[in-house]
């Protein structure tokens, strides 16, 4: 799971340096990136690659066009981008790296989500125009990260209704605009900040979205995994050979599940809540 890839530090940032180390490691290593549909065949029995890796971004913030995009077709490497439809704007495709020296500004993850916040999209996200190069490039495929990330459980915590129907418009929007302005039926989606209940499951459900994403690191993705509980782990700014260590460590048949139950009771320890 990654967020950023741009100069900034941060905890969900990668460098573009760094980036490239990562994906160069996977791709030496003979690992093969999935795409959401091969993801999906394997959870159901179908067989895959061995080596096999779904590499995946949430929001769809400009640097994903500006930095990863260039690095993963040097590598013929493919992701999954779960965008904020809401967020999205029209335009002209900028220059990414690769084609120019001046790209345009990117920011830290706080600052950005305050420009956000303020209104000016378009500074910090990837346009439509950005999303279907990429999509056509077979570098990112799109999907939904809902049209506005908010958390309907906090905005109507009074009342049920509301928050079942606020999400519910929200997941349609979403999927009305991946339809209209991509071609994308998805069946695909990535809950913001990882919070869900049993009213977001209906809903989705509801909304015909089949594969839902979470933010939990601690478990396996194997054949017949529940696909409305896919696990993923949060990718920092480390170099290539760590993301090797951190994969072989994530689908160790042994060391996999015991890595996962240590990693959990710290977590637990610290007092930090991972219920999805």
């Amino acid at each position: 799971m990654y967020h950023h890839v741009n100069p900034h530090r941060g905890m969900i940032n990668s460098s573009p340096e760094n980036f490239e180390r990562q994906i160069a490691a996977l791709a030496r290593a003979g690992y093969t990136s999935l795409s959401a549909a091969e993801f999906a065949a394997f959870l159901r029995g179908a067989p895959a690659p061995k080596k096999s890796v779904l590499i995946t971004f949430d929001d769809g913030y400009l640097d994903n066009w500006l930095y990863a995009h260039p690095v993963l077709a040097r590598y013929n490497m493919r992701a999954v981008l779960f965008t904020v439809t809401g967020w999205v704007g029209d335009g002209a495709p900028r220059a990414h790296a690769g084609q120019t020296t001046a790209l345009a500004e990117t920011y830290a993850h706080k600052v950005g989500r305050g420009i956000i916040e303020s209104g000016d999209t378009d500074r910090v996200m990837a346009r439509w125009s950005e999303l279907e190069a990429m999509q056509a490039a077979g570098t990112f495929e799109i999907h939904s990260h809902t049209h506005t990330h908010t958390r309907w459980d906090y905005v109507c915590r009074h009342s049920t209704a509301e928050k079942i129907e606020r999400l519910s418009s929200d997941l349609e929007l979403s999927r009305d605009l991946l339809r209209s302005k991509l071609g994308i039926n998805s069946g695909h989606l990535c809950w913001p900040q990882g919070y869900f209940d049993s009213d977001y499951l209906d809903v989705a459900r509801k909304n015909n979205f089949t594969h839902l994403y979470t933010t939990a690191a601690y478990g396996q993705n194997k054949v017949g995994t529940d696909p409305e509980h896919i696990y993923r782990f949060a990718i920092s700014n480390m170099n290539g050979l760590r993301l090797l260590n951190r994969v072989r460590l994530a689908r160790g048949a042994v060391v996999g599940p015991a890595y996962n139950a240590y990693k959990l009771w710290k977590r637990k320890i610290r007092g930090k809540d991972n219920a999805h």
